[in-house]
């Protein structure tokens, strides 16, 4: 029987993938990098860290400690590691690493390098005798939240997208899930994306399981905001939705961040629910506004037992991910 874990169990190591010239920050290699440096350092106070990168030496030589950080020469496209990084998978009381294809969000960009990530860095050893199994179907971390307990939250706007293996129908995608994840059912949103994200409206950019009974989501309050009628229908939909008791979920909204712009006008994809559950800490973007202290409180009411660590992420914006985006966690 296979089980999708959830983020809060316990983590072996955490993957994450550096800018370098190659990648779409080569207009500012050193503004990208540093909140790169910051997450990669919250996070490896307390647990391993995976960095994938393209020069190992110079990029270990910006690190006051390199403590719990292992640097590994794998060529990439992209640094958004959560969507081609291993999916961690529980079967007969074993971690497996799940390998899904990945297409760059439908073809939007090359991703033939980040394709092969996951099994050159399986051949170098890193991770142990965990088995590996590749999964000939687009699926991307960020498009699935897991309860770990069988419940699998998602979008129809990503899983049934035409440009992701056809377009499959829900019950089609169901049977899959059930299939290689262990899916017991999918709760399925039909609202809500953000604008500026690039991902056909990932759900780590706008829900995301706090636990078992209890959900996280972005919540737009301004009338005025090209966000407020669709988030409105995701609360909505998000209200009918049941735990596997028969029992409301209970709800706890997070602040629609204030409007962020680049340097051409367009609103950046700036979200609070784009966080990281670590074995010790929860680390959250920021983007240094207003908001910023509401989803911090909020945050720290929901985690009460986790050290909250900020990170700046605004630069992480300019490209259409945020912090949990560059991240990706592979358990025990």
């Amino acid at each position: 029987m296979r089980r999708l874990r959830a983020e809060w169990e316990k983590q072996r190591a955490v993957l994450m993938a550096f800018p370098h010239k190659g990648t779409d920050w080569s207009k500012d290699i050193e503004g990208a990098l540093s909140p790169f440096i910051r997450i990669a350092q919250a996070i490896a106070y307390s647990q391993a860290v995976y960095i994938l990168c393209d020069d190992k030496e110079a990029i270990s030589e910006r690190f006051c400690s390199t403590n719990n950080l292992t640097f590994i020469e794998i060529p990439i496209n992209d640094t958004w590691i959560r969507d081609y990084g291993y999916i961690s998978i529980e079967e007969g009381g074993e971690t497996k690493l799940l390998d899904f294809t990945f297409d760059g969000w439908g073809g939007k960009f090359d991703a033939h390098l980040d394709n092969s990530v996951n099994s050159i860095l399986h051949k170098k050893g890193y991770l142990g005798v965990s088995p590996l199994e590749s999964v000939e179907y687009v699926l991307e971390g960020g498009s699935i939240e897991s309860d770990g307990a069988g419940t699998i939250l998602t979008t129809v706007n990503c899983l049934c997208n035409a440009n992701r293996n056809g377009g499959k129908s829900k019950d089609e995608v169901e049977a899959f899930l059930a299939k290689t994840l262990g899916a017991t059912r999918v709760l399925w949103l039909d609202y809500g994306y953000l604008v500026g994200d690039d991902t056909d409206s990932h759900i780590d950019m706008l829900v995301r399981f706090v636990d078992e009974r209890t959900i996280t989501f972005v919540q737009c309050l301004d009338s005025y905001d090209e966000h407020y009628q669709e988030l409105q229908k995701m609360h909505l939909q998000l209200k009918r939705f049941r735990t596997k008791e028969g029992k409301p979920y209970k709800l706890i909204p997070l602040p629609m961040c204030e409007a962020m712009h680049d340097g051409k006008g367009y609103r950046l994809p700036a979200t609070y629910a784009n966080f990281l559950i670590t074995n010790k800490a929860l680390i959250y973007p920021t983007y240094g506004v207003k908001t910023d202290n509401q989803a911090e409180t909020i945050l720290r009411s929901l985690f009460p037992d986790k050290e909250l660590i900020p990170i700046r992420c605004n630069k992480l914006i300019e490209e259409g991910g945020s912090l949990h985006c560059s991240t990706m966690q592979v358990a025990y």
